[in-house]
């Protein structure tokens, strides 16, 4: 089975109907009376005053189409703005928000408490700490390039046992067992990982761990634990190296699959395929992790959930507190434009994103309104 995400012909045609002022909010964006500006700034009865200068950031690259979408929305609502995102990796984000490199971070995992702590980030200002906010769910495809294959069903065990090097060879018996009438090539298996540090990585070895366990003995971790198989740099290196190659097998964020092969995953008769309404159930059904501050929001993802658990949660890491009060405005405008319903709404037109649910949109859009 193939997955086929293309860009969303409506979000072209919105973008031809860019705002008749400067300072006018299309319809459907945020105010600033209601999660923070999207496109202006004002106090009540005073005039509109129009967000301009460059926010920098840099993260996650399976968020890269939805940045994408998110940029161009607000950059034509609001034309004096530019907002680079440079989708170098979660680890590279969170390096770079950190160091004052970059005025916020898109990272496939918030940041863990004990990284949390005020002075460590030096946008913010010295008593302020950083918030994490999800603001993307999206399932991990796991793809393959194998010649006369296009249908292909694989339990957590044997998915552990082909990214570990167990199983060599596509024409081992525990890969026909579960592909009955499927005629696999005698080809060997290339597994295709991250070169980089990545938060997809961490969400996929997480998956492992926990439902392969016995056989995926390694922890979850952003670099990946095993040696052999190829080695490709970000989520678009990934899906060329495994649908150019031949044998090959390979994860990366659902929405950058493109015209790949796409296994199906799950315990042996419950195979899923990786949708959007399968991952927003997982994110739905998992809790929030405790501990953390007012607005700093983060999700325990429950690895263990029916249908498709192979998850992620992409969030945004921004200061609490900012240096730069008008850094901050830029921030907490382009925030709230990602996490309203006309920003959920566009990544998951384009990118093939799940939208945040209304409950979970309700804690988002208050952290996001505490942003100083």
């Amino acid at each position: 089975m193939k997955i086929r995400l293309t860009a969303a012909l409506g979000l072209s045609a919105a973008l031809l109907l860019t705002a008749c002022a400067a300072n006018e909010v299309p319809a459907g964006t945020p105010s600033a009376d209601s999660t923070g500006s999207a496109g202006t700034t004002s106090a009540p009865g005073t005039p509109a005053v129009e967000l301009s200068g460059t926010l920098s950031a840099k993260g996650a690259s399976s968020a890269k189409v939805a940045q994408e979408t998110w940029t161009a929305l607000f950059q034509t609502a609001n034309p004096a703005v530019t907002v680079n995102y440079s989708p170098d990796g979660s680890g590279a984000g969170r390096e770079a928000f950190m160091a004052g490199g970059a005025d916020f971070a898109g990272s496939d995992r918030a940041l863990k408490i004990e990284e949390n702590v005020a002075g460590a980030f030096a946008g913010c200002t010295p008593t302020s700490t950083a918030i994490d906010v999800p603001v993307y769910v999206s399932p991990i495809a796991v793809i393959f390039s194998v010649e006369g294959v296009t249908d292909l069903k694989l339990t957590p065990e044997v998915l552990a046992k082909l990214f570990r090097g167990e199983i060599t060879n596509w024409n081992d018996p525990a890969i026909a067992a579960l592909n009955p009438g499927v005629n696999f090539p005698d080809l060997a298996v290339t597994p295709v990982h991250r070169s980089d540090e990545s938060g997809t990585t961490e969400n996929f070895t997480d998956y492992l761990a926990v439902a392969a366990e016995g056989v995926w003995t390694d922890k979850p971790s952003q670099e990946w634990p095993v040696q052999g198989g190829e080695a490709a740099k970000g989520t678009s290196g990934v899906v060329q190296a495994v649908t150019s190659g031949k044998g090959t097998i390979g994860y990366a964020d659902a929405s950058q699959a493109g015209a790949a092969s796409v296994a199906m995953i799950g315990p042996d008769g419950a195979f899923e395929l990786p949708t959007e309404g399968a991952a927003a159930a997982a994110v739905e059904n998992s809790p929030l992790e405790e501990g953390r501050a007012a607005g700093d929001i983060a999700i325990k993802l429950d690895r263990r959930a029916a249908g498709y658990p192979i998850v992620l949660v992409s969030y945004v890491i921004a200061c609490s507190e900012y240096q730069d009060a008008e850094k901050a405005a830029l921030v907490k405008g382009y925030l709230s434009l990602i996490v309203s319903e006309e920003g959920q709404s566009a990544a998951a037109e384009t990118a093939g994103s799940a939208p945040l649910s209304d409950t979970l949109r309700e804690k988002v859009i208050a952290a996001v309104d505490s942003i100083k």
